[in-house]
């Protein structure tokens, strides 16, 4: 699976860029956001989900992880496909379609071309807990936006330490350090402070 790909863009459209990253084009199909996003740069770096089916695959590209993240979730529901996904984003940010399916708002999702009442009811019945559980765990704890910080976080889960705990655990030691410029550095520190 491609996580992202980092290159020139070397063709954009509202729908579609071309990337080259080391020589090679990849098509990548995007949203509108994150086209309005990307629009002005010449290079640039998308988060990427990889979709695999019987007559091809297709690589789709997002400015930002929230997007992706919810795209994905989106394209788990039934009835609901990377097209229909990419409408949504294209329609609505992230935050205002988890923001409509936390508050049981279907009316808002039938807006989107393409989503019917029934499709719309069961994004938020599918969806509403997971986003409400999202929305607590992100007003607990102060969401870590850096890389290398989100980095480091998500090494310490890997080694089996628990989320809150990482959290604390990089950010004072993000404070520590004069500037946190690596990886590992942040991560020996954190270790210091579980």
């Amino acid at each position: 699976m491609i996580a992202y790909l980092s290159g020139n863009l070397t063709y954009k459209s509202p729908s579609m860029v071309y990337l080259e990253v080391n020589g090679v084009g990849y098509e990548v199909q995007i949203s509108l956001n994150t086209f309005t996003q990307i629009q002005k740069m010449e290079k640039g770096k998308l988060f990427t989900y990889q979709q695999f089916k019987e007559d091809g695959q297709t690589l789709y590209g997002f400015f930002e992880l929230s997007e992706k993240n919810m795209f994905i979730q989106l394209i788990g529901i039934n009835g609901v496909g990377a097209a229909t996904a990419r409408m949504m984003l294209s329609s609505m940010k992230p935050d205002e379609i988890s923001r409509a399916i936390s508050q049981g708002d279907s009316r808002t999702l039938e807006r989107v071309k393409g989503i019917g009442k029934k499709t719309a009811e069961r994004i938020v019945l599918e969806l509403k807990d997971k986003m409400l559980k999202t929305d607590i765990e992100n007003t607990n704890s102060s969401f870590i936006y850096n890389t290398l910080e989100q980095d480091s976080l998500n090494a310490l889960v890997a080694l089996g330490i628990p989320r809150t705990a990482a959290e604390t655990a990089v950010k004072k030691a993000v404070a520590a350090l004069p500037e946190p410029q690596n990886l590992e550095l942040i991560i020996k520190k954190a270790l210091q402070f579980i």
